[in-house]
């Protein structure tokens, strides 16, 4: 086969890791055409060329099926339209289904991930003067499950590789306050959790873990979620499972799960004694049909997530200027709520990523940034330390502390770095698809040159 004759696809299928690293050094020529059979085709989209994957459709998100619209229908006839109205109604049954999928004994469905978090926290006693450590790369709602409770959540500084808490700035921002940890599995990936439960265990501190992007993830042959004292996961709709709002508290500490009914159960036991202070975080019953309708096929698309992000890693080793999301060591499975890279501008002749962005739009394939800034930078940082409880709880000094401890230079750095696909949709593609993203993505890089002219 000629060289000038090689598509892009057949590259990608053929040739070794080996010999994509040689492309991308420019030890040997640029690979020719893409699949499209065109005389623009190795020109940029953007700049008059033809595009890589034209109108491009992925695998629609949410996940619906017949199986969910009957379980819907189903729940409506019933007139059981919310959990305490049946022993057995869906959502009981969706809580003892989901154990079975992630090897605990019991989980306890709430109405998001957000209130399931929450609900940790005041099931494991932190409240008002304590503190818990965890990420500012995250949903508002990691914060918001500490500050309902009235707790200060201290912020860690990230690894700019694997785009998780790092550890070690964890354990310096332990202070005699500090009462849990809560890791966030950021894009569905694993934290290092060795090193934060051996922090933990050193320090007498509990382990929240945020999974509300990571179900089904393992790490050192552990799920995710299973590893600390408690695991929360979320279902809103852009998650690899979901039901439009909704979450899960799991754990083998039944006495723990126990705390968590009642906690989310507004303070009442399964005895029917209103025990301690509980808002009402109940799932309601459309909630767990929708997930029960979902069930049978949640292990078959974690697979194929999997086996689409590994084709994706491998086939794109030849381009330095996207850099995958590290995993460590010990990570078997991730959820891939996320597919991202840290996007190298010198390896794209110093062009913005936003004109990466536009390049590979217009190529068919739709890639973006994540968290536009860290929750360090969000005004909530300023509004607590005007509050009367705050000032009385924490003092000026504390306060004081709390204010110099928000420059966090590695998440800044990995929120300018970050593209991303969005995964739970895209990544059910075939391996063709793989191949489009692979291709435009190449195509972008081949005309790097050309960047800074769009």
């Amino acid at each position: 086969m000629k060289k000038k004759e090689l598509s892009r696809r057949k590259f990608v299928a053929t040739v070794s890791a080996g010999a994509v690293a040689a492309v991308a050094s420019s030890a040997i020529p640029s690979f020719g055409s893409p699949n499209i059979v065109n005389n623009n085709t190795g020109k940029l989209a953007i700049l008059g060329g033809t595009p890589v994957a034209p109108d491009k459709v992925w695998p629609a998100w949410p996940y619906v099926d017949e199986r969910i619209v009957e379980e819907i229908v189903k729940t409506t006839r019933s007139g059981i339209w919310c959990r305490i109205q049946s022993a057995n109604g869906t959502v009981p049954t969706i809580e003892k289904e989901l154990a079975k999928l992630l090897g605990v004994k019991t989980t306890v469905c709430t109405g998001s991930g957000t209130q399931s978090l929450n609900t940790a926290v005041e099931a494991l006693g932190i409240g008002p003067g304590d503190e818990v450590i965890t990420s500012p790369y995250t949903d508002p709602g990691t914060i918001q499950s500490i500050l309902v409770s009235r707790a200060l959540p201290v912020m860690a500084d990230l690894d700019t590789e694997s785009f998780q808490i790092d550890p070690d700035d964890v354990e310096r921002k332990i202070t005699n306050r500090t009462k849990a940890i809560m890791p966030v599995h950021i894009m569905g990936q694993p934290c290092n959790m060795e090193r934060i439960m051996e922090i933990a265990k050193k320090h007498n501190l509990k382990v929240i873990e945020d999974a509300c992007q990571a179900i089904l993830a393992e790490y050192q042959g552990k799920m995710i979620g299973t590893i600390g004292d408690v695991g929360c996961l979320s279902f809103q709709t852009s998650k690899v499972l979901c039901c439009g709002e909704g979450g899960a508290i799991y754990s083998n500490n039944e006495e723990l799960m126990d705390k968590c009914y009642t906690v989310q159960n507004h303070g009442t036991s399964k005895r029917g004694k209103t025990e301690t202070i509980g808002s009402k975080y109940r799932m309601n019953e459309f909630e767990g049909a929708i997930l029960l309708g979902q069930m049978p096929g949640v292990k078959e698309r974690h697979a194929t997530r999997n086996r689409n992000a590994k084709y994706l890693t491998e086939k794109l080793k030849g381009c330095p200027g996207l850099v995958p999301q590290k995993l460590y060591p010990g990570t078997t499975a991730g959820s891939f709520y996320l597919y991202t890279w840290s996007y190298k501008k010198e390896h794209f002749n110093n062009a913005p990523r936003e004109k990466f962005l536009k390049a590979i739009s217009a190529e068919g394939i739709g890639l973006s940034p994540y968290i536009a800034n860290g929750l360090h930078r969000e005004p909530w940082t300023d509004h607590i330390q005007t509050l009367p409880e705050y000032k009385k709880m924490f003092g000026t000094s504390r306060l004081k502390k709390f204010q110099a401890e928000l420059s966090l230079p590695k998440c800044d750095q990995v929120c300018q770095d970050m593209v991303m696909l969005w995964a739970s949709g895209p990544l059910l593609g075939t391996l063709a698809d793989m191949d489009d993203i692979i291709n435009a993505v190449m195509k972008v890089y081949d005309n790097r040159d050309k960047l800074n002219s769009i």
